[in-house]
């Protein structure tokens, strides 16, 4: 199976992230998405809610879309979560999925800061999530890899005819999205009930729980 994995705080989960993934999903004819929220993020500050809600919240978006599945290995560590490392664990327990880890043009720039990240492109494929008038530097070592690795949905298909598990980058355009964990958490701070952006079974955990208050 062609498997997309999004790894994130979701802090909270929104539709900014739940979007793009089905026009990834569309686009490369995806046959599952992963959610893999993490417990201790290498790259970010603590999430404002615990763990627990966030799983608690992922789950509820998943529970609506048939081909949306929560992954918790992430939140099982009590270690920095790493992508490297996540990867190799997923590729040992299902060796004949292909796995697409999906990304924004940000977190690919910034690749050279993440731990091993050469690694990445012997675990899985990459999808590059383009938003418009985001582009890389031209003399960047990042827009040379991708020129390098870039492939489309045939190249994909091929790929995985072939068995090529991994060392692809998808660029993938997607619909630019208002929503912002950081925003909808300030109008949540605020005591806004209605929050534009959450699924109303994650904005009803919200308010039952009392987060972000």
């Amino acid at each position: 199976m062609k498997i997309g994995i999004l790894g994130g705080t979701f802090d909270p989960i929104h539709f900014g992230h739940i979007q793009p993934l089905l026009e990834v999903k569309e686009a490369l004819a995806l046959d599952k998405v992963w959610l893999m929220p993490n417990h201790i993020p290498p790259h970010k500050q603590q999430p404002n809610s615990s763990t627990a809600d966030r799983l608690a919240m992922a789950r509820l978006v998943c529970e609506q879309y048939d081909w949306l599945e929560l992954c918790d290995i992430e939140t099982q560590r009590q270690t920095p979560s790493y992508s490297v490392e996540t990867l190799a664990t997923l590729r040992r327990a299902h060796p004949n999925n292909h796995f697409l880890f999906i990304m924004g043009m940000d977190s690919f720039a910034s690749l050279p800061s993440w731990y091993h990240w050469q690694r990445l492109f012997s675990l899985c494929h990459i999808v590059l999530c383009q938003r418009p008038g985001w582009s890389l530097d031209n003399r960047s070592e990042m827009n040379t890899i991708l020129a390098a690795r870039q492939a489309d949905k045939s190249q994909l298909d091929s790929a995985v005819a072939q068995g090529q598990q991994a060392g692809l980058i998808l660029p993938v355009a997607i619909t630019p999205q208002p929503y912002s964990s950081t925003a909808i958490r300030a109008q949540l701070l605020t005591g806004e009930l209605t929050i534009e952006g959450l699924q109303d079974e994650v904005s009803q955990y919200i308010q039952q729980h009392q987060l972000y208050r």
